[in-house]
């Protein structure tokens, strides 16, 4: 391992490295911005609410009444 420090200069290798990480993780960041579902900033579009509706079950001799 300590050879391939001989081919390579330290500093030079690691701040690429960085440098490398650092534009990949401002990519991934403006491509999640970019959607719809995990855009945190403008935040997800509101969902309508769905209708609903209650059924009441039929009680039995309810026609009788009155």
């Amino acid at each position: 391992m300590w050879r391939i420090w001989l081919l390579f200069d330290p500093r030079r290798t690691l701040v690429a490295l960085f440098t490398f990480l650092f534009v990949l993780a401002l990519i991934i960041h403006f491509i999640l911005l970019s959607t719809t579902r995990f855009n945190w900033l403008e935040g997800a579009p509101a969902v309508p609410k769905a209708a609903s509706l209650t059924i009441t079950p039929d009680l039995p001799g309810a026609d009788r009444i009155g």
